[in-house]
């Protein structure tokens, strides 16, 4: 509003301290009413008799009340009350635009269903060449699995694998196995998204759990260690 209706006021004013000043207060009048909408019920502090007071000779005696001016008073309060604005502010609602009709999207989409079968594939394989052991396979389809698992399917589809490796008994995995299972783990929860979070996170907490390497003799390294920092 200062920016389209101000500015020749304000060019206009320049100079001229005690009008500046008038302004700022206006200004400061409004933001301060935009943040406090509801003046404030002030407390009235009843100030205690000081030590001693009592022992005053010329004690004024404490004045007899005017029953109709309380009563005025306390009507007055409560006809304010009764016009005052409702404390919480009622809701603007607004149209959302409809958007595009379903057939456009499925039409401009029809590829789509096309590559995510494709991905999918991608994602089946290189976990099969991690988990066979073919790793100069698996490296090659790395980097389009990774991409693949920006789709919520793909993500879908790689928690289902891991899973029926872990009902095979293969969840001890030696160290480049282990790598590639935790950097494609890694790259799933990353892509994650809220909704995501009772599907796809739900379903990768059992996994991480299963899935382990030998450090060494009697010291056993679970998945969830290298991903546990995820939201």
């Amino acid at each position: 509003q200062l920016v389209a209706y101000e500015v020749k006021r304000m060019k206009a004013e320049e100079g001229n301290k005690q009008k500046i000043l008038r302004h700022i207060k206006e200004l400061a009048e409004k933001l301060y009413k935009n943040e406090n909408p509801y003046p404030a019920v002030t407390m009235h502090k009843v100030q205690k008799p000081t030590e001693g007071c009592h022992l005053r000779l010329h004690q004024k005696p404490f004045p007899r009340l005017d029953e109709g001016t309380v009563q005025w008073i306390i009507d007055q309060a409560t006809a304010k009350l009764q016009t005052a604005p409702p404390a919480v502010k009622a809701e603007k609602k607004c149209m959302v635009p409809s958007g595009p009709p379903i057939a456009a999207i499925l039409e401009r989409n029809g590829n789509a269903l096309a590559n995510s079968a494709r991905r999918l594939e991608v994602v089946r394989n290189c976990i099969s060449y991690v988990f066979e052991n073919k790793m100069l396979e698996a490296k090659k389809l790395f980097p389009a699995v990774l991409r693949a698992m920006k789709g919520r399917a793909a993500r879908h589809c790689l928690t289902q694998e891991l899973h029926l490796h872990v009902q095979q008994n293969r969840a001890v995995l030696d160290h480049q196995q282990f790598d590639f299972v935790i950097r494609m783990m890694n790259c799933c929860l990353q892509d994650c998204t809220a909704v995501d979070e009772h599907g796809i996170a739900a379903a990768l907490l059992p996994l991480v759990t299963a899935f382990c390497r030998k450090l060494s003799p009697g010291i056993t390294q679970f998945a969830y260690s290298c991903v546990q920092e995820h939201v």
